[in-house]
């Protein structure tokens, strides 16, 4: 598609220099490192929440979620029904110990658990899974520029990673949260006008489009199979994409830093379960709308199935549709990079140039270095994007694979910190490595779906851990003031308050408000097991 035309490039230039107005603006009231980080807690819980469901969503989701249920169906949800029991684990295991702390890097607190050897590698092992992750969502976006507008996907790389940037290193974590806030209502536009022109364009009602799809096995959202190769199971879902998800919502610094902006532990929870009540409303009408493409186009192989949605906007021809549509993924896509950007900065400030290379210098210094970081890592970044401009698979599908070889390791670390008593930090290097290499030997090899992956990290990384910490130094005697135990006991033993304004300071202990994610959880399977049945 070549003609863009003057209402579209309006509607695109208009949202582009709104996000780097606002990050000007913001820009201002950044004195220190610590305002670029954590901002000055201010921001209020529902936008950081916002920022959060923004930033997963992405233009992966946009372009790659259609494409995937186009080719498989309705079952592709079933990787996306955890995210109740994800957010309720996070919230109540995870928080605790990041909020209380003051931490900017979540990976201070393996340093304080097992030693600095183990923080540095976590650290190591999360920059290369982000970098390589937000490559993906770089490419996805400079893909819907090239079809658009017919500039050159890699001249679109540079460009959108530009934009990104520049309001980034003006404004930081409280320019992402806030340009996220922006650039989600833009890509839910997007997406309800394409829905809307799906419904309208339809040769038959939307019942008996549903009994053609129906018909076609497109519908069923449930698969009970216990095929391990098939990544879309119930099965998978429920318990490999859950510990997958807990690695992304609960050991992953770029989802987590902008909760650690939040006045109170309280709001940092409530913006974490905002995620894990509308994370499955949102897949699912991406989902859904890939069978219903799939209804349109009657089946239609596509030459890259991510273009499915942008084909169908240039179909339908609705004046300024692509220009929202530009913007809607350019939105999806930002919302990520920006968050992608500031945390490698925070990470690489914080855990290796801060605590290696400079330790004293002025908060006004350490401000210069994260900025040239945030730089240094738009950099890197451009090179898998680059990598990625060779598949025509789902980038969806594609990079929840890439990221899956590294986080079973990752959450293996702070799993054992948690819950193990005989868990050190040399037991932990040889059980992180065990883990990479198990994961690794089994995607080369088998044909184990992707989804398994994480959960096969996880388990090898503690027992080999466990195994290795007993042979190496021997048996522990008491439990780390840094586990659960440790931290329970040291509430009752310092006569600490275990609440503030209502909410769990302590880890391990539920609030009231959490128990309703789990009523939803079911809520959600007894909807997908209803939803083929009455159609």
């Amino acid at each position: 598609m070549n003609e863009f035309g003057a209402l579209n490039w309006v509607i695109l230039i208009i949202y582009i220099i709104a996000n780097l107005i606002l990050g000007y603006v913001l820009g201002k009231k950044i004195n220190t490192a610590k305002d670029f980080f954590l901002g000055r807690k201010t921001t209020p819980w529902w936008a950081i929440g916002i920022s959060v469901i923004a930033t997963y969503v992405s233009a992966l989701t946009f372009l790659g979620a259609p494409a995937w249920s186009y080719k498989e169906g309705l079952s592709v949800i079933a990787i996306h029904l955890n995210y109740p029991i994800v957010i309720f684990v996070v919230v109540t295991l995870f928080f605790p110990f990041f909020y209380n702390s003051g931490v900017a890097s979540i990976y201070e607190y393996i340093e304080k658990r097992f030693g600095a050897k183990a923080r540095g590698v976590i650290s190591i092992i999360w920059m290369t899974s982000q970098i390589l992750v937000s490559g993906a969502i770089l490419f996805a976006t400079a893909l819907v520029l090239e079809f658009i507008t017919g500039v050159d996907v890699v001249h679109a790389i540079f460009i959108v990673t530009i934009i990104a940037l520049i309001y980034t290193v003006m404004g930081g974590i409280t320019a992402v949260i806030w340009t996220d806030v922006i650039q989600a209502g833009v890509l839910l536009t997007g997406a309800l006008i394409i829905v809307y022109a799906l419904f309208d364009q339809m040769s038959l009602p939307l019942h008996e489009t549903l009994l053609q799809l129906k018909a076609q096995g497109k519908t069923n959202p449930l698969d009970f199979s216990f095929d391990i190769s098939n990544v879309t199971t119930i099965w998978s879902g429920i318990i490999a994409m859950t510990i997958f998800h807990i690695t992304v919502y609960g050991t992953n610094q770029m989802m987590v830093q902008r909760t650690l902006a939040s006045k109170t532990i309280g709001d940092a929870k409530k913006a974490y379960m905002l995620m894990g009540y509308m994370a499955f409303f949102i897949y699912f009408l991406f989902i859904f709308m890939g069978i219903l493409f799939y209804s349109y186009y009657g089946g239609r192989e596509f030459e890259n199935g991510n273009t499915i949605i942008l084909q169908f906007a240039a179909d339908y021809g609705m004046p300024g549709l692509m220009g929202i549509i530009a913007a809607a993924v350019m939105a999806a896509s930002m919302s990520s990079l920006d968050s992608a950007f500031n945390s490698l900065s925070t990470v690489a400030t914080v855990d290796f140039y801060q605590k290696y290379v400079t330790k004293d210098a002025s908060p006004e210094h350490y401000l210069k270095i994260s900025r040239l970081l945030t730089v240094v890592f738009a950099i890197l970044i451009i090179i898998p994007a680059y990598v990625y401009t060779k598949s025509t698979g789902s980038v969806l599908e594609i990079i929840s694979k890439v990221g899956s070889f590294f986080i079973g390791a990752q959450l293996g670390m702070f799993a054992l910190g948690f819950f193990s008593k005989q868990a050190t930090e040399k037991g932990l290097l040889v059980g992180t490595a065990a883990a990479f290499l198990a994961v690794a030997y089994v995607g080369i090899v088998t044909d184990v779906a992707w989804p398994w992956y994480c959960a096969i990290g996880l388990i090898v990384s503690i027992v080999v851990t466990i195994i290795a910490s007993l042979l190496i130094d021997g048996v522990q005697l008491e439990y780390s003031p840094y586990t659960i135990k440790g931290q329970i006991a040291k509430f009752k033993n310092e006569n600490l308050d275990e609440k503030e304004d209502g909410w769990y300071l302590v880890p391990g202990k539920i609030d009231n408000a959490s128990y309703l994610l789990l009523v939803f959880f079911v809520a959600i399977i007894i909807f997908l097991l209803l939803f083929e049945r009455l159609i």
